[in-house]
Formats: C-alpha cells, sequence, structure tokens
C-alpha cells in the first residue's frame, strides 16, 4: 500500500473547509494546508483536523498550488480545493488504487459542481474532468492564473478513477456574477502578461460560440434554469475577458 499526500490552500475558507477534511479522513497519510492568510475560522478548523498549516502570502494560484504541493512529504499527492470533496465513490476508487501501490502516475476525476440549488449534470460543467492525484516528481501546475491545471510530464498515462469530485461553487447568483467579473479580469491580465492579442471579431465571435457549445451542444438546456444562467454568464465572462484585454492593449499605446 502506498501512502498518500493532500495538499489544500485555503484564505478564509471557514464555509469549505471542515467538509472537505472529513471527506479525507481514512485516505490520506498527510494533510497539507497553504494559507494565504485567513482572518476567519479557517486555522482553527484546519488545526482541529490535525494537519499541517503553512501560511505562506499569496503567490498567485500555480504558485501556491505547486508550494503546497512541495511542501508534502509522500510521493503521491491529491490536490484538492477547499469547496471540494471526495464522493463516497470516488473514495472507494482511490482506496482500491492506493492499495496497489498506485500503479498509475496520475489519476482523472469527474468534477460535478453545485450551482445556487442543485447539482449540475450537462453543459461545459460536468463531467468537467481534472487531473489531480499525481506522482509528485511526475507533474506540476501549469498554465496562466485562474485557469491553472495539474499537468503530467509528456509521454504519461492518467487513470479516470469512478466517482465524482463534488465541487460546492456558488451559493447564489449574486456571488456567480461578482466572481464572473472578477475571473475575466485575472485572465484578461493574464492573456496580455503572456502577450496574447484580442480584437473585435473576438467579442463578437467567441462569446456567441461559449453560450452556443455550453447551453446546445454540451446539453447544457437539461438542467433548466441554472443551465441557461450558467451558459449565459458564461459567454459574458468570454465577452469580459477579451473586452477587457482590447482595454488592456489601448493602454499601452
Amino acid at each position: 500500500m502506498a501512502l498518500l499526500s493532500v495538499s489544500i490552500i485555503t484564505l478564509n475558507e471557514e464555509r469549505n473547509i471542515a467538509r472537505c477534511l472529513r471527506s479525507l479522513q481514512d485516505i490520506a497519510d498527510e494533510i497539507v494546508v497553504v494559507d494565504s492568510g485567513s482572518t476567519d475560522q479557517t486555522k482553527q478548523i484546519c488545526e482541529s483536523f490535525g494537519v499541517s498549516f503553512i501560511v505562506q502570502p499569496f503567490l498567485g494560484f500555480i504558485e501556491q498550488k505547486n508550494f503546497a504541493m512541495a511542501a508534502t512529504t509522500h510521493p503521491f499527492v491529491l490536490s484538492i480545493d477547499a469547496d471540494e470533496e471526495l464522493s463516497p465513490e470516488l473514495k472507494q476508487s482511490i482506496i482500491i488504487e492506493k492499495n496497489n501501490g498506485f500503479p498509475f502516475p496520475g489519476y482523472i476525476m469527474s468534477r460535478r459542481s453545485w450551482f445556487c440549488d442543485k447539482w449540475i449534470g450537462h453543459g461545459t460543467w460536468y463531467p468537467d474532468r481534472k487531473l489531480r492525484l499525481v506522482k509528485k516528481e511526475s507533474s506540476t501546475f501549469v498554465g496562466f492564473n485562474g485557469h491553472d491545471k495539474l499537468e503530467l510530464i509528456k509521454g504519461l498515462e492518467a487513470r479516470l478513477l469512478k466517482g465524482d469530485l463534488m465541487h460546492y461553487t456558488y451559493y447564489s447568483l449574486d456571488e456567480f456574477i461578482l466572481k464572473t467579473n472578477q475571473y475575466s479580469t485575472m485572465s484578461a491580465k493574464a492573456l496580455f502578461e503572456a502577450g496574447k492579442k484580442a480584437s473585435i471579431l473576438n467579442l463578437l465571435w467567441n462569446p456567441f460560440f461559449t453560450f452556443f457549445k455550453s447551453y446546445f451542444l454540451k446539453a447544457g438546456f437539461l438542467d433548466g434554469f441554472n443551465g441557461y444562467i450558467i451558459a449565459r454568464h458564461s459567454a459574458s465572462q468570454t465577452f469580459l475577458k477579451y473586452a477587457k484585454l482590447i482595454q488592456l492593449q489601448r493602454m499601452q499605446h
């Protein structure tokens, strides 16, 4: 049987962190929480579960998650967010792989998200497959902040696990709208710093295709009212991202 570390980054997660940590009991041999300055009860809750709690000023999502993984001591690491928890089926799947010594260098999970009052089962939100359990020396977080992802060294194979990673995303529409604005700003800045360009064509085409893909191609309409709201605001976030990127380009000149 292999040993398993878990890494989590937090900032004011008292609403979520206990649920997350409870789902890890009986599966994690070590839990490392890297906190970027919580002012609520996050630290006290984490310490009640006996985790290793490290305070680290926020470095950016990619850098903070890589820092948290590097702080673990076992070869295999599960990187999970504070607003996520393992479903019983997913937990059992991980236990089976753990008992077999984790024969694969990486494991992919389907993430199911909670939106306002229900679980979402279609659209671009499900199955939202994520590589989350990896052999530490064979992986790293890449991408750009706001859209980070865990990636294996090229050529290595990952296995899809049965069960869902339950993601408690938004409890209200107001919260969703606020995050839409925040993430569009973060994405635009990251694209600008990476030298990416946008044009009026991006404002016209990309939001339309984002909605069409989420609502029609990925059957978001099967999630009813919530499916429409998700598709609509995903399109809005895409529009804002490119509008803000164009604004940054113009400010440069």
